[in-house]
């Protein structure tokens, strides 16, 4: 079973071979605790330059990364090992249990709480915990994500915008190592509070990504992820062996893409039931009917289309068919040479 953690300086991130770890967080509004699964395995076979946390959980909706991370837990074996891993397969263990994009005990979204607050609310507590206690154990950051039951998205890597060009390069190179249809540079403006934007603030190489949808664990999603975080290992040393190609059945490389403007995320422009008449991933021209939008308060009423606004690779679909005003309800991207 493993060691419960009341004193956060008791985990021993130093320690040879591979600990298991439930991290103890105070709820809020009783006696008891959430309790975050923490793996830390140690290579017994020397040193790396570069250790690697990989990261599932952070919505509680989203299995890709949870199952592919717990898996590593297990499947990874510190004797064929060098250097450092950290595992954290629910990083929002209460979002995880209770199936919510948000934590139940506070209603926040973890993707939004970082930098955190030692003395917040709980996801802002364990947000600060990866901030000062995970994040500078590594030089690598691997946060796994889906759509849940939020969007459609292509099997994609992703990262924000970097300006340092080295940091760029690596994070673009370590991207590809996931072997995704689409490499996704997305906007940094969407949203505050990323584990991402932390990591790459930090001056680390981060990736993200988008692995399933529809609050499932998809076999090919869960594969990508599990198969790519094993080659960003075999890429820097940890594992032995070469890179393997995760899709063999497609020869193309990954196609990056880029949707780095607030304008590439179209709203929806009024409440109302969402038809999509194309599939996520396809190139569509400007004007293309992307999909329509009913008003069943008049059924006699014509709906209001959505065309492309641009040119491009939908990368991004709006997944219910109940839809309220504001949500973003499609993203083209633009091929970009990286």
């Amino acid at each position: 079973m493993p060691q419960v953690i009341y004193d956060l300086s008791q985990i021993d991130f130093d320690a040879p071979g591979k600990q298991h770890y439930q991290v103890a967080f105070h709820l809020d509004s009783n006696w008891g605790y959430s309790l975050l699964p923490l793996t830390v395995i140690n290579g017994l076979r020397g040193p790396t330059s570069t250790a690697v946390a990989a990261i599932g959980g952070t919505h509680g909706n989203e299995y890709e990364g949870q199952v592919a991370v717990k898996r590593l837990c297990n499947d990874l074996d510190p004797a064929v090992m060098r250097g450092r891993v950290i595992l954290i397969p629910q990083l929002s263990e209460s979002a995880c249990v209770a199936n919510k994009r948000e934590s139940p005990l506070d209603h926040v979204n973890m993707n939004r709480a970082f930098p955190g607050n030692p003395r917040g609310t709980i996801s802002y507590r364990i947000s600060n915990f990866v901030k000062t206690r995970i994040l500078p154990q590594v030089q690598v950051v691997l946060d796994i994500h889906s759509g849940g039951n939020e969007a459609i998205f292509p099997l994609c890597a992703s990262f924000h915008p970097i300006p340092d060009p080295v940091q760029r390069a690596e994070i673009a190179k370590v991207a590809q190592l996931f072997d995704t249809p689409f490499i996704l540079l997305y906007s940094s403006q969407m949203a505050s509070g990323l584990l991402t934007d932390e990591a790459e603030a930090m001056g680390k190489i981060t990736i993200g990504g988008e692995f399933g949808f529809a609050e499932s664990t998809n076999p090919k999603g869960t594969r990508h992820a599990y198969e790519g975080i094993k080659n960003v290992l075999r890429h820097y040393g940890v594992l032995e062996g070469d890179i393997i190609k995760i899709d063999p059945d497609r020869p193309a490389p990954s196609r990056f893409v880029q949707a780095v403007n607030l304008q590439d995320y179209i709203p929806c422009p009024q409440n109302g039931i969402w038809e999509p008449t194309v599939s996520v991933g396809v190139d569509v021209n400007e004007g293309d009917l992307l999909g329509r939008l009913h008003d069943f308060s008049d059924h006699a009423s014509k709906p209001i289309e959505i065309r492309a606004h641009c040119s491009g690779a939908l990368t991004m679909l709006y997944f219910g068919a109940v839809c309220r005003k504001g949500l973003t309800l499609y993203v083209i991207g633009q091929d970009v040479h990286l």
